[in-house]
């Protein structure tokens, strides 16, 4: 009787302490797995986000830069105005801020849609750099960075 005694208690004790186990374990395997699905879902946004810079130009006064950008990717780019643009000569460039955040201020950018209402798979936006001042002549670098962090570079010369 006592060896039945001690064995009940035994399996009751041990139940206890799968329960505490099991309710200390499972949230955090839960919260992993939240992390997880959350990870995939942004290395699958990045991986469906491409962009291309095709062509860069001047304007006639040199005050201002065109540039080209497709979305070669199979997802629609939505904030535009919160890519990051850097510009300059080859070793000299900056970044340059989104027209609505530069003010009155000089190096500014803005774009326009090109062929869609919304830059969405095979769209191009045409982004304006624009200066107070002349450019000079040499080479310079381009560089676009979509919000996800997706970005192309571009060197040219005028």
């Amino acid at each position: 009787m006592d060896k039945a005694i001690t064995t009940a208690l035994l399996i009751i004790a041990g139940v206890v302490c799968m329960i505490f186990v099991f309710n200390s374990v499972y949230p955090m395997i839960n919260r992993s797995s939240q992390a997880m699905v959350s990870m995939a879902e942004q290395l699958d946004e990045r991986m469906k986000s491409r962009i291309n810079i095709v062509h860069a130009a001047n304007s006639e006064n040199r005050t201002s830069v065109y540039l080209w950008i497709k979305n070669v990717g199979t997802q629609r780019i939505v904030t535009i105005d919160e890519s990051d643009l850097f510009f300059g000569k080859e070793t000299d460039f900056e970044r340059i801020p989104y027209v609505a955040d530069a003010g009155e201020n000089y190096p500014r950018w803005s774009y326009i849609l090109e062929n869609d209402t919304e830059w969405g798979t095979s769209a191009t936006i045409k982004v304006t750099i624009t200066y107070s001042d002349n450019l000079s002549t040499g080479t310079y670098f381009a560089k676009f960075i979509i919000p996800n962090g997706i970005y192309d570079e571009y060197y040219f010369s005028m």
